[in-house]
């Protein structure tokens, strides 16, 4: 096998535009290199727009802008998060930086994010206790927004606003609205792997302008106006770069074209995929449209015979990236003992996806040829493993 044919295919990797060094090179020009700057306040003018809200504030993380949003809220040690459970850690380690608590909330089937069933529980038992939590924070699992309707109804009966993490779904819409829009803060995450990216960096989004304000005051430091330097309060350093900020402003002139890109390619692994028994792809809920950041399925054990991590062997023999779906954080050493409300009393529907799922190369930079490479592998191990069940 030559080098070509044995090229490494990367879960998701960067995809530039071309048109980044122009923003670079205006940063340098005009020697706005350090953090803030045109770039960034650009950037966020067009971010903002480009979702529908009235502003954003550019951050270091989208694990940054998920720490101020729960800053403005006030959240505060004592109190209670709840917090969807199938996410990455990122999602939920801001809720000890304040040193609230998390409380866990189980997935549905129909679109693998947070429980309507399970979050309505959990605000029962939180009622019953007298305590209930100052914040819900709902991801968007791979691109795929949750059921937005039915979880803003229930946060909106018991007053309790809701931050919208859409670090995994910027470009998608729920019933004609931007992913990332529909809570009382949104946050948007620009790391390497993600549609579009800034290298490191992060968006808080909302349509209160003045939470907007605070959040770029406690960004830098919290620094009160004075002449000499005077702090009355803690704050970070969270503020994202100018430089980095231009390469962002490139990369959502494409953004668009990304989304069709990666939905091309989820599209691709159906029609070769699809009809296997036993292979089950992330749903998509009607009145959605998915950005499909990541391509994620699901292996019925007693249909194919294989797990999602001898596939992932067997890709990674090939010098292919694949991996699982996100392991539960009320399963993670990290979270013991964390209160869990599931979706069923019988059965978690987020550690069934766990224990079945996989994510497949979808990065939009991927090729066609590539992509090919990718599903022969899985062709082969599916067929061999079926045919030795018998099935």
């Amino acid at each position: 096998m030559n080098m070509i044919e044995n090229k490494r295919i990367f879960l998701s990797s960067p995809h530039m535009s071309g048109n980044e060094q122009k923003y670079i090179n205006e940063a340098f020009q005009t020697n706005w290199i350090a953090p803030l700057g045109p770039n960034v306040d650009a950037f966020e003018k067009e971010l903002a727009s480009y979702v529908g809200m009235a502003g954003a504030a550019a951050t270091s993380s989208g694990t940054a802008a998920i720490h101020l949003a729960l800053e403005l809220l006030g959240i505060e040690q004592g109190d209670t998060v709840f917090c969807s459970s199938l996410t990455f850690v990122a999602s939920a380690n801001p809720i000890l930086y304040t040193g609230a608590e998390p409380v866990f909330i189980d997935s549905e089937e129909e679109t693998w994010n947070m429980s309507p069933i399970a979050l309505a529980r959990a605000f029962e038992d939180a009622q019953v206790n007298r305590k209930l939590p100052k914040a819900v924070i709902v991801v968007n699992l791979y691109g795929q927004s949750a059921k937005m309707n039915e979880l803003l109804e229930i946060c909106e009966r018991y007053e309790v606003p809701m931050i919208e993490d859409a670090a995994e779904s910027l470009g998608s819409l729920y019933k004609g609205k931007k992913s990332g829009s529909l809570g009382q803060f949104g946050i948007y995450s620009f790391n390497g792997n993600k549609i579009i990216t800034t290298s490191g960096g992060g968006m808080l989004v909302s349509d209160n302008l003045g939470a907007l304000e605070q959040s770029r005051f406690l960004a830098t430091q919290a620094r009160d106006t004075a002449k000499h330097y005077q702090h009355s309060q803690v704050g970070y350093n969270y503020r994202m770069s100018n430089i980095l900020a231009g390469v962002g402003r490139a990369q959502l002139e494409v953004l668009d074209k990304r989304v069709k890109a990666r939905r091309d390619i989820f599209d691709r692994y159906i029609e070769a995929l699809g009809e296997i028994e036993g292979v089950h792809f992330m749903p998509e809920l009607e009145g959605t449209y998915s950005n499909r950041w990541l391509t994620a399925l699901t292996l019925d054990p007693d249909k194919v015979g294989i797990t999602p991590y001898e596939l992932i062997d067997a890709l990674e023999a090939e010098n292919i990236e694949a991996r699982p779906v996100w392991k539960p954080l009320h399963m993670q050493p990290l979270f013991e003992g964390c209160k869990f409300y599931r979706h069923a009393e019988e059965a978690s529907v987020s550690e069934r996806l766990f224990a079945e799922g996989l994510c497949l190369p979808s990065g939009s930079n991927m090729t066609e040829e590539e992509q090919e490479r990718v599903i022969t592998i899985l062709k082969k191990q599916l067929s061999r493993k079926i045919s030795l069940l018998g099935i």
